[in-house]
Protein backbone atom coordinates (compact mmCIF):
# COMPACT_ATOMS: atom_id res chain seq x y z
CA UNK A 1 0.00 0.00 0.00
CA UNK A 2 1.16 3.51 -1.01
CA UNK A 3 2.32 5.77 1.50
CA UNK A 4 0.42 9.32 1.60
CA UNK A 5 2.88 12.12 2.64
CA UNK A 6 1.65 15.82 2.88
CA UNK A 7 4.06 19.26 2.65
CA UNK A 8 2.36 22.01 3.58
CA UNK A 9 4.40 25.68 3.30
CA UNK A 10 4.17 28.92 3.17
CA UNK A 11 6.65 31.00 1.77
CA UNK A 12 7.19 34.94 1.04
CA UNK A 13 10.73 35.03 0.10
CA UNK A 14 11.08 32.23 -1.85
CA UNK A 15 13.72 31.01 0.25
CA UNK A 16 11.61 28.15 2.43
CA UNK A 17 10.53 26.73 -0.93
CA UNK A 18 13.61 26.21 -1.60
CA UNK A 19 14.53 24.45 1.65
CA UNK A 20 11.63 22.27 1.69
CA UNK A 21 12.35 21.26 -1.45
CA UNK A 22 15.26 19.75 -1.23
CA UNK A 23 13.69 18.19 2.14
CA UNK A 24 11.68 15.93 0.40
CA UNK A 25 13.57 15.69 -2.54
CA UNK A 26 14.31 12.09 -1.90
CA UNK A 27 10.64 11.35 -1.64
CA UNK A 28 9.84 12.50 -5.45
CA UNK A 29 8.96 9.41 -7.86
CA UNK A 30 8.60 7.18 -6.05
CA UNK A 31 6.30 4.24 -6.34
CA UNK A 32 5.47 3.18 -3.24
CA UNK A 33 4.87 7.04 -1.91
CA UNK A 34 2.33 9.28 -2.71
CA UNK A 35 3.90 12.99 -2.28
CA UNK A 36 1.31 16.00 -2.09
CA UNK A 37 2.14 19.25 -1.83
CA UNK A 38 0.47 22.27 -0.81
CA UNK A 39 1.42 25.74 -0.67
CA UNK A 40 -1.03 27.53 1.66
CA UNK A 41 -2.86 30.60 -0.18
CA UNK A 42 -3.51 33.62 1.90
CA UNK A 43 -6.28 35.54 0.90
CA UNK A 44 -4.34 38.96 2.22
CA UNK A 45 -1.54 39.50 -0.23
CA UNK A 46 1.47 39.90 1.68
CA UNK A 47 3.70 41.60 -0.65
CA UNK A 48 7.35 41.14 -0.50
CA UNK A 49 9.27 43.33 -0.22
CA UNK A 50 7.99 44.83 2.82
CA UNK A 51 6.74 48.44 3.72
CA UNK A 52 8.17 49.17 6.81
CA UNK A 53 4.80 50.08 8.36
CA UNK A 54 3.53 46.87 7.33
CA UNK A 55 5.96 44.94 8.04
CA UNK A 56 5.85 46.35 11.93
CA UNK A 57 1.78 46.67 11.74
CA UNK A 58 1.12 42.77 11.53
CA UNK A 59 3.18 41.99 14.88
CA UNK A 60 -0.02 42.33 17.16
CA UNK A 61 -2.44 40.04 15.38
CA UNK A 62 0.33 37.71 14.68
CA UNK A 63 1.61 37.24 18.11
CA UNK A 64 -2.24 36.66 19.04
CA UNK A 65 -2.56 33.91 16.77
CA UNK A 66 -5.68 36.45 14.81
CA UNK A 67 -4.55 35.55 11.46
CA UNK A 68 -5.87 36.73 8.43
CA UNK A 69 -7.69 34.13 6.83
CA UNK A 70 -6.43 31.93 4.13
CA UNK A 71 -8.03 29.76 0.99
CA UNK A 72 -10.14 26.79 2.39
CA UNK A 73 -7.58 23.98 2.13
CA UNK A 74 -8.65 21.04 0.19
CA UNK A 75 -6.57 17.86 0.61
CA UNK A 76 -6.77 14.80 -1.71
CA UNK A 77 -6.31 12.57 1.53
CA UNK A 78 -8.58 11.88 4.30
CA UNK A 79 -5.60 10.34 6.15
CA UNK A 80 -1.47 10.70 5.69
CA UNK A 81 1.38 8.80 7.46
CA UNK A 82 3.33 11.80 7.29
CA UNK A 83 2.40 15.94 7.60
CA UNK A 84 5.39 18.07 7.25
CA UNK A 85 4.52 21.84 7.97
CA UNK A 86 7.22 24.03 7.44
CA UNK A 87 7.04 27.70 8.49
CA UNK A 88 9.08 31.01 8.62
CA UNK A 89 8.87 32.78 12.01
CA UNK A 90 7.17 36.02 12.34
CA UNK A 91 7.75 38.31 15.67
CA UNK A 92 8.65 35.10 17.57
CA UNK A 93 5.57 33.31 15.77
CA UNK A 94 4.74 30.91 13.57
CA UNK A 95 3.92 33.21 9.86
CA UNK A 96 0.08 34.33 9.70
CA UNK A 97 -0.66 31.86 6.91
CA UNK A 98 0.61 28.68 8.88
CA UNK A 99 -1.28 29.89 11.73
CA UNK A 100 -4.21 30.20 10.02
CA UNK A 101 -3.69 26.80 8.43
CA UNK A 102 -3.47 24.94 11.94
CA UNK A 103 -6.47 26.71 13.07
CA UNK A 104 -8.79 25.45 9.88
CA UNK A 105 -11.09 22.80 10.37
CA UNK A 106 -9.83 21.11 7.48
CA UNK A 107 -6.14 21.17 8.66
CA UNK A 108 -7.40 19.96 12.14
CA UNK A 109 -9.26 16.67 10.59
CA UNK A 110 -6.29 15.31 8.81
CA UNK A 111 -3.62 15.88 11.99
CA UNK A 112 -5.65 14.09 14.47
CA UNK A 113 -3.51 10.92 14.75
CA UNK A 114 -0.82 11.84 12.22
CA UNK A 115 2.76 12.02 12.73
CA UNK A 116 3.80 15.80 11.73
CA UNK A 117 7.66 17.39 10.85
CA UNK A 118 7.72 21.08 11.30
CA UNK A 119 10.93 22.37 9.01
CA UNK A 120 11.57 26.18 10.17
CA UNK A 121 13.30 28.63 8.24
CA UNK A 122 13.72 31.74 10.15
CA UNK A 123 16.86 34.55 11.57
CA UNK A 124 18.05 33.09 14.66
CA UNK A 125 15.45 32.74 16.92
CA UNK A 126 12.43 29.84 16.74
CA UNK A 127 12.03 28.58 20.32
CA UNK A 128 8.80 30.72 20.99
CA UNK A 129 6.91 30.07 17.52
CA UNK A 130 7.82 26.37 17.62
CA UNK A 131 6.14 26.58 21.26
CA UNK A 132 3.14 28.17 19.67
CA UNK A 133 2.97 25.22 17.23
CA UNK A 134 3.30 22.62 19.73
CA UNK A 135 0.69 23.89 21.06
CA UNK A 136 -1.42 24.22 18.07
CA UNK A 137 -0.69 20.63 17.32
CA UNK A 138 -1.58 18.91 20.45
CA UNK A 139 -4.84 21.11 20.15
CA UNK A 140 -5.50 19.42 16.70
CA UNK A 141 -4.08 15.83 18.48
CA UNK A 142 -1.26 15.84 16.20
CA UNK A 143 1.65 13.52 17.06
CA UNK A 144 5.14 16.18 16.51
CA UNK A 145 7.88 13.43 15.89
CA UNK A 146 10.70 15.75 14.69
CA UNK A 147 11.52 19.29 13.94
CA UNK A 148 14.71 21.14 11.66
CA UNK A 149 15.56 24.21 12.22
CA UNK A 150 17.45 26.26 9.74
CA UNK A 151 18.85 30.00 10.61
CA UNK A 152 20.72 32.69 9.10
CA UNK A 153 24.40 31.93 8.01
CA UNK A 154 25.31 35.16 8.46
CA UNK A 155 25.34 35.66 12.75
CA UNK A 156 23.61 36.89 15.05
CA UNK A 157 24.80 41.01 15.37
CA UNK A 158 25.00 41.23 11.50
CA UNK A 159 21.48 39.32 10.68
CA UNK A 160 19.91 41.83 13.60
CA UNK A 161 20.62 44.24 10.18
CA UNK A 162 20.63 42.30 7.11
CA UNK A 163 17.50 40.57 7.41
CA UNK A 164 15.23 43.14 8.21
CA UNK A 165 17.31 45.18 5.15
CA UNK A 166 16.40 41.71 3.45
CA UNK A 167 12.62 41.97 4.38
CA UNK A 168 12.12 45.72 3.55
CA UNK A 169 14.84 45.65 0.38
CA UNK A 170 13.98 43.03 -1.37
CA UNK A 171 17.59 42.73 -1.80
CA UNK A 172 19.83 40.06 0.57
CA UNK A 173 23.16 41.78 0.54
CA UNK A 174 21.69 45.38 -0.05
CA UNK A 175 25.07 46.71 1.34
CA UNK A 176 28.28 45.37 0.01
CA UNK A 177 30.01 45.88 4.15
CA UNK A 178 26.72 43.43 5.10
CA UNK A 179 27.13 39.55 4.79
CA UNK A 180 24.95 38.12 2.66
CA UNK A 181 21.01 37.16 4.69
CA UNK A 182 19.64 34.18 4.35
CA UNK A 183 20.60 30.82 4.92
CA UNK A 184 23.41 29.21 3.35
CA UNK A 185 23.10 26.91 -0.29
CA UNK A 186 24.67 24.83 1.43
CA UNK A 187 22.66 24.27 4.74
CA UNK A 188 19.42 24.10 2.12
CA UNK A 189 21.04 20.85 0.15
CA UNK A 190 22.01 19.46 3.43
CA UNK A 191 18.41 19.16 4.41
CA UNK A 192 18.21 16.20 1.47
CA UNK A 193 19.51 13.75 4.51
CA UNK A 194 16.17 14.26 6.49
CA UNK A 195 14.09 13.69 3.03
CA UNK A 196 16.50 10.34 2.96
CA UNK A 197 15.59 9.23 6.57
CA UNK A 198 12.18 9.71 6.01
CA UNK A 199 12.05 7.91 2.85
CA UNK A 200 14.30 4.75 4.84
CA UNK A 201 11.50 4.67 7.45
CA UNK A 202 8.42 4.67 5.17
CA UNK A 203 9.54 2.15 2.93
CA UNK A 204 10.38 -0.05 6.25
CA UNK A 205 6.38 0.10 6.61
CA UNK A 206 6.93 0.69 9.92
CA UNK A 207 4.54 3.52 11.62
CA UNK A 208 6.00 6.68 12.48
CA UNK A 209 5.88 6.99 16.06
CA UNK A 210 9.20 8.14 17.26
CA UNK A 211 12.03 10.79 16.27
CA UNK A 212 13.61 9.82 12.83
CA UNK A 213 16.21 12.93 12.88
CA UNK A 214 18.38 12.18 16.16
CA UNK A 215 21.67 12.81 16.14
CA UNK A 216 21.32 14.40 12.88
CA UNK A 217 21.65 18.32 13.65
CA UNK A 218 18.29 18.63 13.56
CA UNK A 219 18.06 21.76 15.48
CA UNK A 220 20.70 23.58 17.75
CA UNK A 221 19.32 25.61 20.82
CA UNK A 222 21.43 28.59 21.27
CA UNK A 223 21.29 28.73 24.95
CA UNK A 224 22.24 32.61 25.40
CA UNK A 225 18.92 33.33 23.42
CA UNK A 226 16.38 31.54 25.83
CA UNK A 227 15.90 34.62 28.14
CA UNK A 228 16.12 36.81 24.98
CA UNK A 229 13.40 35.33 23.41
CA UNK A 230 11.23 34.82 26.53
CA UNK A 231 11.48 38.60 27.00
CA UNK A 232 10.77 39.60 23.82
CA UNK A 233 7.86 36.76 23.46
CA UNK A 234 6.34 38.73 26.87
CA UNK A 235 7.17 42.26 25.27
CA UNK A 236 5.39 41.47 21.78
CA UNK A 237 2.25 39.62 23.44
CA UNK A 238 1.77 42.64 25.93
CA UNK A 239 2.20 45.28 23.41
CA UNK A 240 0.51 43.63 20.41
CA UNK A 241 -2.58 43.25 23.37
CA UNK A 242 -2.44 47.68 23.40
CA UNK A 243 -2.18 47.85 20.02
CA UNK A 244 -4.93 45.87 19.01
CA UNK A 245 -7.38 47.99 21.57
CA UNK A 246 -5.86 51.23 20.34
CA UNK A 247 -6.83 49.69 16.56
CA UNK A 248 -10.16 49.56 17.43
CA UNK A 249 -10.23 53.19 19.37
CA UNK A 250 -8.80 54.62 15.93
CA UNK A 251 -6.11 53.41 13.81
CA UNK A 252 -4.09 56.87 14.42
CA UNK A 253 -3.81 55.94 17.75
CA UNK A 254 -2.22 52.60 17.20
CA UNK A 255 -0.15 53.92 14.48
CA UNK A 256 0.84 56.54 17.08
CA UNK A 257 1.31 53.62 19.54
CA UNK A 258 3.62 51.51 17.18
CA UNK A 259 6.03 54.24 16.11
CA UNK A 260 6.62 54.42 20.14
CA UNK A 261 6.88 51.03 20.02
CA UNK A 262 9.16 50.50 17.44
CA UNK A 263 11.75 52.76 19.26
CA UNK A 264 11.31 50.92 22.21
CA UNK A 265 11.58 47.86 20.65
CA UNK A 266 15.35 48.61 19.00
CA UNK A 267 16.26 50.14 22.41
CA UNK A 268 15.27 46.91 24.03
CA UNK A 269 17.62 44.98 21.07
CA UNK A 270 20.63 46.67 21.79
CA UNK A 271 20.33 46.65 24.84
CA UNK A 272 18.19 43.78 26.91
CA UNK A 273 19.90 41.18 24.18
CA UNK A 274 23.27 41.65 24.53
CA UNK A 275 22.92 42.34 28.67
CA UNK A 276 21.31 38.91 28.73
CA UNK A 277 22.91 37.05 26.93
CA UNK A 278 26.18 38.19 28.43
CA UNK A 279 24.68 37.55 32.25
CA UNK A 280 23.40 34.06 31.05
CA UNK A 281 27.12 33.64 29.68
CA UNK A 282 28.10 34.49 33.55
CA UNK A 283 25.76 32.20 35.31
CA UNK A 284 25.94 29.29 32.87
CA UNK A 285 28.58 27.55 35.40
CA UNK A 286 25.80 27.82 38.23
CA UNK A 287 22.74 26.78 35.83
CA UNK A 288 24.50 24.11 33.90
CA UNK A 289 21.55 21.82 35.15
CA UNK A 290 18.73 24.41 34.19
CA UNK A 291 20.33 24.88 30.91
CA UNK A 292 20.65 21.60 29.89
CA UNK A 293 16.73 20.84 30.93
CA UNK A 294 15.87 24.05 29.02
CA UNK A 295 17.76 23.18 26.19
CA UNK A 296 16.28 19.56 26.56
CA UNK A 297 13.06 20.82 26.40
CA UNK A 298 13.31 23.64 23.00
CA UNK A 299 14.93 20.63 21.30
CA UNK A 300 12.87 17.84 21.83
CA UNK A 301 11.80 16.03 20.02
CA UNK A 302 14.63 15.29 17.70
CA UNK A 303 16.89 16.83 20.10
CA UNK A 304 20.92 18.58 18.99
Amino acid sequence: MKKNVLLVYYSQTGQLTKLAESFISPLHDLPEINLEIQAVEPTTNYVFPWSFNRFFNIFPETVHLRPDPIITPVFAQDKYDLIIIAYTVWFLSPSQPITALLQHNNTKKILAGTPVVTLIACRNMWLMAQETVKQLLTQSQAKLVDNVVRIDSCGGPASFIATPLWMLTGQKQPLRWLPKAGIDDKEINDCAKYGQKIKTTLLSNKPIEQPMFKHMSAVKVNERLILSEKIGYRSFYLWGKLLIKAGNISTYLRQFILYFYIAFLVCMICTVVPITALIKTLLSPWLKKRILKQKNRFSWPSGE
